[in-house]
């Protein structure tokens, strides 16, 4: 089996990003460009972003999460943290996030530190989730093995009659992690491949080292 896809072309012609429109800290421009991504009618879910870990294997492994707040500080999303994914993260807590929003020919890539946020912050955002998705931490033991998809089934009515009435509390298992930014990128399609790439660079004073990438 092969296809050839050495004719898949774009030319990306929509905006540019110049050094004289880039402010001293990365997330006054990460903030600029989510609330346009956020406010376009081209992106879906604008905070689906890639988070890549690195395995007991040794292996690289991306997969999308959602980003659910971001501040000063960094970037916040919530997982089981019995899952390979919060295994990883725990065992090596160097990662890299990425967004992509092809409509507007832009990509972020972060690469930063992880690091558990405060149990009432977790439990905060629990407390806001639907009582569907509350009984999912509970039933799924994510990133194990199941023999069947009525194995997972079985296991959400259980939760849903062991918590019928009641509160359901927030899995200890369960919460959020913060990723705090050490290299932000902000990479803007350009015609013939000659790209804008900026990059933020943490420094040890705290302030932040811009630079301009070749494409």
């Amino acid at each position: 089996m092969s296809k050839d896809l050495s004719n898949y072309r774009k030319s990306y012609e929509k905006l540019e990003l110049l050094e004289e429109n880039c402010p001293e800290n990365p997330m006054e421009l990460f903030q600029t460009w989510f609330i346009n991504a956020d406010n376009s009618d081209t992106v879906e879910e604008t905070n689906a972003m890639t988070i890549a870990t690195i395995g007991d294997d040794g292996f690289p492994k991306s997969r999308i999460v959602l980003l659910k707040k971001y501040t000063w500080e960094g970037f916040i999303f919530y997982t089981n943290y019995d899952s390979e994914k919060g295994k990883a993260i725990q065992n090596n807590p160097n990662v890299c996030l990425s967004f992509f929003w092809p409509a507007l020919e832009q990509q972020i890539i972060i690469k930063g530190i992880a690091e558990k946020i405060a149990e009432n912050l977790s439990d905060g955002y629990f407390d806001s989730r639907p009582d569907g998705s509350k009984l999912g931490a509970w039933a799924s033991n994510q990133s194990s093995v199941v023999s069947s998809r009525t194995t997972l089934d079985e296991s959400l009515k259980m939760f849903e009659k062991k918590f019928e009435n009641s509160e359901i509390p927030r899995p200890q298992h369960w919460g959020g992690f913060i990723i705090k930014p050490v290299s932000i990128e902000f990479w803007q399609g350009r015609p013939n491949r000659m790209h804008d790439r900026i990059r933020y660079t943490l420094l040890e004073d705290f302030s932040w080292k811009i630079e301009r990438l070749a494409p």
